[in-house]
């Protein structure tokens, strides 16, 4: 059982730092695993991560001071990081939109100086305790929820019944680090089948 939870951690780890590879890596075997476990639809599986990798890439090439990291979960996509300006900040929501597929953005950035190398390391280790934490959690499935750390605000997406989402975010809230929780779970009734 501790082996599966360090595997888990690593992938975790793993997953954050690399999060823009993670669509490669994915593939295959592992990428079909996720899917098969997973409560949104194979396509919405696989348009989340065209949003996100397509997204990301042209809002880099757009504005390349800015630092945007962009979530997507069932076809929501959720903005975050630090803009040089509201019109930045208009510009890559507007990039978002424009992608296929997507359905609503929660645009979370701020205008303010990209953060430094440290927050962002402290961001993935918050991250990687939440997760962690979540593996540890009861009254959710936790490969249903989706975790994105900035600045210490934690964001939580997944596709949950209120009594699921409400015991995630206890545990979240409840990680050393967490300065705030943005809950944006879409509600089902009950589980819902593929």
């Amino acid at each position: 059982m501790a082996r599966r939870h360090y595997a888990l951690l690593f992938g975790a780890v793993l997953a954050t730092t690399l999060s823009g590879c993670l669509p490669l890596i994915a593939g295959g075997a592992a990428g079909g695993a996720l899917v098969a476990t997973d409560r949104r639809t194979s396509g919405a599986y696989v348009d989340d991560q065209a949003i996100e990798v397509k997204a990301q890439s042209q809002i880099s090439d757009r504005l390349p001071s800015a630092h945007v990291n962009v979530a997507s979960f069932n076809r929501a996509a959720l903005m975050t990081g630090e803009v040089p300006s509201e019109e930045a900040r208009q510009v890559a929501e507007t990039l978002v939109r424009a992608q296929p597929n997507v359905r609503k953005v929660y645009n979370y950035t701020v205008v303010a100086p990209a953060s430094s190398l440290s927050q962002r390391n402290n961001d993935t280790w918050i991250t990687t305790k939440v997760r962690t934490n979540l593996l540890n959690g009861n009254g959710f499935p936790s490969s249903q929820v989706k975790v994105v750390t900035e600045r210490g605000v934690v964001y939580v997406m997944g596709l949950l019944t209120q009594a699921e989402g409400d015991a995630a975010a206890q545990v979240v809230s409840q990680t050393a680090g967490v300065q705030k929780v943005v809950t944006l779970f879409e509600p089902i009734s009950e589980i819902q089948p593929k």
